[in-house]
């Protein structure tokens, strides 16, 4: 799962004995070297149906890490981008290895569950950073990605088909869960990472609850299912009214 260049176990153990900020702290040199970092593949899809629905002005990339995402923004956008997460330690990875081409890019340390931010963001995307917040967390999340969204501005999201039930992926995403919250119970500080917790369905009603109208784009990059549902979609959630 890891390449010679990602981090040791003793590492990993030692970052998943900390808090979620400490962390990503201590990985973020390393981070690119990880599963966790969004795909190129997935990165690319979702900017090219971007640029099918843009161009946008100003855009942020919510939990930005390292930085994978802001190509992405840098694409699409025409007058700024802005790479916001609660970790300076990834900040300060992704402010060594970007190196904007397009619209000036700035990197600002925050919590996204408390955004300080104007409405001033025609485009928010985020890659897979909904694991980190607990579901009860999450409408609050994205009612604060609403606050800072301009008028008929857009919230995109790659979303993946869970892997099926008695599949090597879906051990591999229960077995990570489980062994998450056996460590929260006996451990503080909590580290919040629950991969499994992200579903469509809750998804879809945490974005209605934060006001939000929602429009679904197959990536037809990644294929379907055998059941014929996309693999990958991309979530492109407006203001309501």
């Amino acid at each position: 799962m890891f390449s010679p260049e990602g981090p040791s176990l003793r590492e990993l153990a030692v970052q998943a004995l900390s808090s979620v900020e400490r962390g990503y702290d201590l990985l973020a040199p390393k981070f690119d070297h990880t599963p966790f970092r969004t795909p190129d593949a997935v990165l690319d899809a979702v900017g090219s149906a971007l640029r099918r629905m843009g161009p946008f002005d100003a855009g942020l990339d919510l939990c930005c890490g390292t930085g994978a995402g802001i190509g992405v923004l840098a694409g699409v956008c025409r007058e700024r981008v802005t790479g916001v997460d609660f970790s300076a330690g990834m900040l300060d990875v992704a402010r060594q290895r970007v190196r904007p081409t397009g619209p000036p890019v700035s990197f600002v340390r925050a919590d996204a569950r408390a955004l300080p931010f104007a409405p001033a963001f025609d485009l928010v995307v985020s890659f897979g950073a909904f694991g980190h917040f607990l579901p009860r967390e999450v409408p609050g999340l994205f009612t604060q990605v609403r606050s800072v969204l301009r008028p008929g501005g857009c919230f995109a999201f790659p979303l993946v088909a869970p892997p099926r039930p008695g599949s090597l992926g879906h051990g591999m995403l229960l077995g990570f869960d489980t062994v998450m919250r056996v460590r929260n119970a006996l451990w503080r500080p909590p580290f919040v990472m629950y991969y499994r917790a992200v579903r469509f369905g809750d998804v879809l009603r945490a974005l209605a609850e934060a006001g939000f109208r929602v429009e679904l784009y197959t990536l037809p990059e990644f294929g379907r299912r055998r059941d014929g549902s996309p693999r990958v979609r991309l979530v492109a959630a407006r203001p309501a009214g």
